[in-house]
């Protein structure tokens, strides 16, 4: 098996809300379909710091650590008797242009490219996170303050099925979709305090997201990370003879 990236996620903040599916509809990759919790569908901005990136082993001089801000959603996969748990990106925004370009030309990923920044603070029993992106000249955000003691995450949780889905799908066409695998430990997580968020999710994802701009989340979550790894292989599957 040949990792294709190693890194350290660090600090992953996640505000999630529930969105109608009807939205969703045009972005599920053919052959899963949406993975709800308690009946609804969720949709998560995340922020996090993307640090000591390596490709296959090797260290990327200058650009390996940076912050990641990315719009995801969940879904599912049945094959045979076993159910894969995985995400889908609406987009994954990055400081650095060659990285983005990598992940687009090898992977039809959905990078895109603008200044970022971050804040991380210590001090316990506390701690404040911010992440931060420049949109159309304005710096959008995602912060939280919480306690520095970690915990496990709650079987069963909404926490738990939010950061435990470690299988990614990218819609390639019409009929074929495209696997990956995630590496990583159960993250151990972090009480949020409080949080603030300011993102223009109409300029940021398009109009389908536009009803965020007017949605508080459900939920706010910060996990610590670990190390991660992505295997180079990637599953192409065609669906053209099977209805979505």
């Amino acid at each position: 098996m040949t990792i294709f990236l190693k890194a350290n996620w660090e600090n992953i903040i996640m505000a999630n809300y529930v969105i109608d599916p009807v939205l969703l509809k045009p972005f599920v990759p053919k052959g899963v379909e949406l993975d709800l919790f308690d009946g609804k569908c969720y949709v998560s901005l995340v922020g996090f710091m993307f640090k000591d990136t390596k490709l296959f082993g090797v260290p990327i001089p200058y650009f390996g650590t940076f912050e990641e801000i990315n719009l995801r959603f969940y879904v599912a996969r049945k094959e045979g008797n076993t159910v894969k748990r995985g995400v889908v990106f609406i987009n994954e925004t990055i400081p650095y242009p060659i990285v983005a370009w990598m992940a687009n030309k090898l992977y039809k990923e959905h990078y895109t490219v603008v200044p970022t920044k971050h804040k991380i603070k210590t001090d316990a029993p506390h701690k404040d996170v911010q992440f931060e992106w420049l949109l159309n000249n304005r710096w959008n955000s995602i912060a939280v303050n919480a306690a520095t003691n970690s915990k496990m995450m709650a079987k069963g949780s909404l926490e738990k099925f939010i950061f435990e889905h470690y299988y990614g799908y990218t819609k390639v066409d019409q009929n074929n979709t495209e696997e990956y695998k995630l590496q990583h430990p159960s993250w151990l997580v972090n009480e949020v305090l409080d949080y603030k968020i300011d993102c223009d999710f109409k300029a940021m994802y398009g109009n389908a997201f536009s009803v965020l701009n007017q949605t508080k989340p459900e939920a706010v979550f910060i996990a610590e990370g670990s190390a991660v790894a992505i295997e180079w292989k990637r599953n192409r599957i065609n669906f053209a003879h099977e209805k979505h």
